[in-house]
């Protein structure tokens, strides 16, 4: 059954992180009737990868479609964190209006202004939804005036500023007009977006134009390209030409081999789809985002903006460990860079490059957080390897003057910590920039940052603010070069000896610092096995066992008290390690190790 065009609506659902993007996605599929009655649904349904369901974030964005009355509402469910903000920036271009999702109690928040600048400048319709009604502490009036301010200092025109406000409670599965009407269900919701946002425009005699925006991935059929109808229609086995804006070489003669539709969350086959449609088309090879496939016989292609930049690059070594190849599956080079190559098939903002080792990649993304899952996926996967520190990503002027990748930096900490989270960044190269009072005993402060000044530092942000604090970080373009930081404090207590750790030898080597591992646990000669309390390296024995005599004391072996050793997760893994150090991942343990195992050599490396 095809539906004609003025019946459909496209919308991206965007927000800041946790505002409730995915859960009010799950209540529009449920109350549309996409799922039976009776059927057992997971919650935050749209976030179907392990990792985006554990941490709670999404991080790709996901194509799904409900029916309301005789309309066809295709959603884009859009990721809220800095990191993939790449994602984003290309999705927009797929709808034809955005449903801005803002918490009726944290307001207008960094990323907020960054997807709606991304809107506004679309000149995309904009349905502002206040969401998490039912909080306790919510203060919907409030937020709305900020939403507003937020709209003025984005310089929106008359048009925008007249968007419609609907509040809900995404977790209730209502929605409301007005603050004081009985909430029922999400009518009002679907009712503005068929009313507010308009139909997709084009000319359906013209010949076909299908920007790609995302890219699917799947082991059967391969590459999938992902994009909304613009002009005409598209047939399966129709002949098409690929070009790309970005590259006007580009003209290759390809072949639709199947076409599918969005429904709830599955694929549909079809034969044809028309103006506004949004449809995965499969069977081109090497499809890319940003190539707009045309007719032959009147080939244009659609502009679209480029991919951000990565900032930030680690190494991805093979595993050379005296423990390498114990606990992986996939431990060679060859796995290694299949399964990176693997990852830009979906992955844009990511880069993978090949190094004068043949063991080693170099692997740059969009921040820490982006590379760390990752860093998360492959363990997980099988896939034992190494990563080296984060280091950031520098450009040069026409000058030959450095240039280096700025963050603004939005920090809500409780008003008796400002002061040292002040200082630290201060020394980390941050400028503070504005310094307010926000709600509760809060402060709100906004630093620019050198992104490298960013690195390691969320660890010591949780422990200054007593884990209260809030930082929310966004990419800030390229500036001079603001000099050397000294990034970490203390020095590492590296493990002397190979075999398994002992709590005689623990014992003796807690005092020095805090350790990382317990006893019973295999360790090897430059493995780091905790930090020091002051600024230097230590060689500790932590293999010692106790020298036996023949005369037997009562009390000799109860005295040997042990403190819990710190367990480092991976991002805290990643933010430890210094310039000399490596992080060695497999899917069973995360250890910290010199890249120097060799004492003597290590010595002579340092001096050098």
């Amino acid at each position: 059954m095809k539906i004609s065009n003025d019946k459909i609506r496209n919308i991206a659902i965007i927000a800041h992180v946790d505002h409730g993007k995915t859960t009010l996605v799950d209540e529009l599929l449920k109350q549309s009737g996409t799922f039976r009655a009776g059927q057992e649904v997971a919650e935050r349904v749209m976030d179907s990868n392990d990792i985006e369901r554990e941490r709670g974030i999404t991080i790709l964005s996901k194509n799904t479609a409900v029916h309301y009355k005789d309309y066809k509402i295709n959603i884009i469910d859009t990721p809220g964190h800095a990191d993939f903000g790449g994602e984003v920036e290309r999705v927009l271009k797929m709808v034809n209006g955005v449903v801005l999702v803002v918490d009726a109690y944290e307001g207008a928040m960094p990323q907020t202004k960054f997807v709606l600048r991304k809107a506004l400048e679309l000149n995309l319709p904009v349905i502002v939804c206040i969401n998490k009604i039912d909080r306790p502490e919510a203060r919907p009036s409030e937020v709305i005036d900020e939403v507003l301010e937020l709209f003025i200092d984005l310089d929106a025109s008359e048009d925008q500023l007249e968007c419609p406000f609907v509040y809900a409670s995404a977790k209730d599965g209502v929605a409301i007009l007005e603050l004081d009407d009985e909430p029922k269900d999400m009518e009002p919701l679907f009712e503005t977006i068929v009313d507010y946002i308009p139909a997709p425009t084009g000319d359906p005699d013209a010949g076909t134009q299908v920007l790609i925006s995302t890219i699917d991935y799947n082991e059967y059929v391969g590459r999938i390209g992902v994009g909304k109808v613009d002009n005409g229609t598209i047939k399966v086995n129709q002949d098409v030409v690929l070009l790309n804006h970005h590259d006007p070489d580009m003209n290759r003669k390809v072949k639709i081999s199947k076409l599918y539709e969005f429904e709830g969350l599955n694929k549909v086959e079809v034969n044809e789809a028309g103006i506004g449609s949004i449809v995965a088309i499969s069977g081109i090879s090497d499809i890319h985002i940003g190539d707009t496939i045309c007719s032959p016989d009147n080939p244009v292609a659609i502009p679209f903006q480029k991919i951000s930049e990565p900032t930030i690059a680690m190494h991805f070594i093979v595993n050379d460990s005296p423990l390498a190849g114990k606990e992986g599956k996939f431990v060679t080079s060859r796995h290694l860079r299949d399964r990176l190559m693997r990852e830009l098939n979906t992955d844009v903002s990511l880069r993978v490059e090949e190094t004068d080792s043949t063991e080693s990649f170099k692997v740059s993304g969009r921040g820490e957080l982006h590379l760390s899952v990752l860093i998360e996926n492959m363990r997980r996967e099988g896939y034992e390897f190494a990563v080296s520190k984060a280091e950031v990503l520098y450009q040069t002027d026409e000058n030959g003057k450095k240039l280096e990748p700025m963050e603004r930096a939005y920090i809500d900490v409780p008003d008796e910590f400002a002061g040292s989270v002040i200082e630290k960044l201060g020394q980390r190269k941050g400028e503070l920039i504005g310094m307010s009072t926000g709600a509760g005993a809060y402060t709100r402060l906004e630093f620019s940052i050198p992104s490298r000044g960013l690195i390691g530092y969320r660890g010591e942000f949780m422990t200054d603010t007593k884990g209260n604090g809030i930082i929310n970080t966004l990419f800030d373009g390229y500036a001079p070069y603001k000099g050397d930081i000294q990034y970490r404090k203390q020095g590492s207590l590296i493990a002397f000896e190979t075999g398994e750790s002992i709590t005689y030898g623990l014992f003796n080597a807690q005092e020095r610092g805090t350790l990382f591992i317990g006893p019973g646990e295999a360790v090897y000669g430059g493995m780091v096995v905790g930090q020091n309390g002051k600024t230097e390296d230590i060689e500790v024995n932590v293999c010692k066992r106790k020298q036996l005599t023949n005369t037997r004391s009562s009390s000799a072996d109860e005295a040997l008290r042990l403190v819990p050793p710190k367990k480092l997760s991976l991002e805290e893994s990643l933010e430890f390690i210094d310039t000399d150090e490596l992080l060695e991942v497999t899917p069973k343990n995360l250890r910290i190790r010199k890249k120097i195992l060799d004492p003597k050599l290590r010595m002579r490396a340092n001096r050098k």
